[in-house]
């Protein structure tokens, strides 16, 4: 993407952003159940898509496309490790802010409910791809490692996505996703306006930061090369002069 191109995204984000706060505190009214407590929903609502469905669904996407020979290449592995930083940080955002919406809604700030803990494996499983990514190794071995542990992370995801289906939870059903109910959301009017609008703003967030992140990778990638290059050069020096001179007499 162009720099213009990448201005334009992160002036749309922040202005769907600023609309969506606006929405969510002023427009939007309190639920008859949860009072201002809904609130949290919009911003809840949006990271957990933007972690679970959009970062982690890219990094799947770009760690398949790695490990197919057609499509190998080093974009898609810096693509795959950008995205799953943004994901696993915005996931971070997911359960704290579920926790503080739990505190007045369920009485508690954690719970083991399935929903919660589903969602916390799964993100200690993309901290371990992460980590995967910093063990020292070649490129192309790092980036088959990497994809292979992205493919099995993502396994949790429609485990998460079912859990309130498949187990007892407090966690509540969801209220626009909910394949039983497509078509007729439990939410309408204004509400549903600003959880979409912040679904849309955080979807363009997601697209500046990971612009941005690759861009970060891909210079980090060139620094790493040439501090590489320079190491072996040294070292080939360092060999000559080591070789003791020969005399010929």
């Amino acid at each position: 993407m162009t720099t213009t191109g990448s201005r334009v995204l992160g002036w749309s984000a922040a202005v769907s952003l600023a609309l969506t706060a606006w929405m969510a505190l002023v427009a939007s009214p309190a639920d008859a159940v949860q009072g201002d407590a809904v609130r949290l929903l919009y911003l809840h609502v949006p990271t957990a898509w933007l972690a679970m469905y959009l970062s982690f669904g890219v990094t799947t996407l770009a760690s398949v496309l790695y490990l197919w020979k057609r499509t190998r290449s080093q974009f898609w592995d810096l693509v795959a490790g950008a995205s799953a930083e943004i994901g696993v940080v915005f996931l971070g955002l997911t359960l704290v802010i579920g926790s503080i919406w739990g505190r007045p809604i369920w009485g508690v700030w954690w719970t083991w409910d399935a929903r919660l803990t589903s969602t916390a494996v799964l993100f200690v499983l993309y901290l371990g791809y992460l980590a995967i990514r910093r063990v020292p190794a070649e490129p192309h071995v790092r980036g088959r490692r990497a994809a292979i542990v992205a493919l099995a992370a993502f396994v949790d995801v429609p485990v998460v996505h079912m859990a309130v289906d498949w187990w007892r939870t407090l966690h509540q059903e969801a209220s626009v996703l909910d394949e039983r109910r497509l078509g007729d959301p439990q939410i309408t009017g204004v509400m549903l306006f600003t959880l979409l609008l912040a679904v849309l703003a955080f979807t363009l967030l997601y697209f500046w930061l990971l612009v941005h992140r690759y861009r970060l990778a891909r210079v980090e990638e060139e620094a790493e090369a040439r501090r590489l290059e320079e190491a072996l050069v040294e070292r080939r020096a360092e060999g000559v002069e080591a070789v003791p001179e020969v005399s010929t007499t």
